[in-house]
């Protein structure tokens, strides 16, 4: 009998997940195409995050918002800047507007703090993405997507000590930014040798390069650098190689050149948090709280990362990094 009823449900769970799959299937088609999926009504959204256009990591979180919204039926509107206070002003603007939804991240979360208060008496719903995980409840959010800094951090510290490293140095471009400092506190937590944090000015990329190459001609037994961003892999490299250094060079984040990078061997490691679906995610979740008031991560944020990502990997993500969606 038991047998009998375990096959009945695996045929109905087969029938039930190919319908749900092919239904899946023909909404990313319309999606592509620049259909929108659904009929609800043309809700207005505004995302506004600390860093944006030309930063290869937003351009990707951006993507995803752009084709979710698609989908959704979405008015998208998109803002960003990486001074606080005008971080602040943006949202601010965004609730002048009547927005149907906000997302923001939350990377200096005190200057954001009372912006965000104001949206959420205003009845706006809201979702932080990326940074501010620890804020964001008690901001008023309904969720949080993104990867937890700290415990992405510790897995570094892990993969450094599987990689047998001793001394490593973790290069912070962005001074202030709460959640660069969780990545190289967890990974100092983990990791069995000593790393040191290098402090950079992340907005003039030869000051960064020369700063990783002044460290490591000082200090021979450095043989790990950690990057915090895609585009500061690159530099690191060039930093090395001009310092005669022979560290391994390990990053957050992904993208093609950094896909690249992995597979000729001259980076050891990504940290890759799926920014695509950080974007994706969070207009669809403010999708389906204004049409069925679903609310995902029950008080906890919603998880894109960590996920270690080899030469190996590489090979197999190549082609998404490449159309600009990991």
């Amino acid at each position: 009998m038991g047998a009998v009823l375990a096959a009945v449900l695996g045929v109905s769970l087969v029938g039930c997940s190919s319908t749900g799959g092919k239904r899946a299937e023909e909404r990313a088609a319309e999606a592509a195409e620049g259909r929108s999926a659904v009929t609800t009504p043309r809700w207005t959204f505004a995302m506004v995050t600390h860093s944006g256009d030309g930063d290869t990591f937003w351009d990707i979180v951006q993507k995803g918002a752009e084709q979710a919204a698609v989908k959704d039926n979405i008015n998208f509107l998109y803002s960003h800047n990486d001074e606080a206070q005008q971080q602040a002003q943006l949202v601010q603007t965004a609730i002048d507007k009547k927005v149907d939804g906000l997302i923001v991240s939350l990377a200096k979360p005190d200057a954001m703090k009372a912006v965000v208060a104001k949206a959420v008496k205003a009845g706006i719903p809201v979702i932080t993405v990326n940074s501010g995980s620890a804020e964001s409840k008690e901001f008023g959010a309904l969720t949080h997507i993104g990867q937890d800094e700290s415990i992405a951090g510790e897995a570094v510290g892990d993969e450094l000590n599987s990689r047998g490293r001793k001394k490593a140095l973790c290069v912070l471009h962005e001074q202030g930014n709460v959640g660069h400092e969780q990545r190289c506190a967890g990974a100092e937590k983990t990791f069995d040798g000593t790393l040191t944090n290098l402090y950079v000015d992340g907005t003039n990329m030869p000051d960064v390069q020369a700063s990783i190459e002044a460290k490591l001609q000082s200090d021979k037994s450095i043989d790990a650098v950690v990057t915090l961003g895609a585009p500061f892999a690159d530099a690191a490299v060039q930093a090395k190689q001009t310092a005669g250094s022979k560290a391994e060079i390990d990053t957050f984040d992904l993208n093609a050149k950094v896909a690249g990078g992995l597979q000729e061997g001259k980076l050891g490691f990504a940290v890759d948090q799926q920014p695509y679906l950080q974007g994706y995610e969070a207009v669809d979740l403010l999708w389906l709280y204004r049409y069925n008031r679903n609310v995902l991560g029950g008080g906890r944020p919603v998880l894109t990362g960590p996920q270690i990502i080899t030469a190996d990997d590489a090979d197999e993500l190549a082609e998404y990094t490449e159309r600009g969606t990991r």
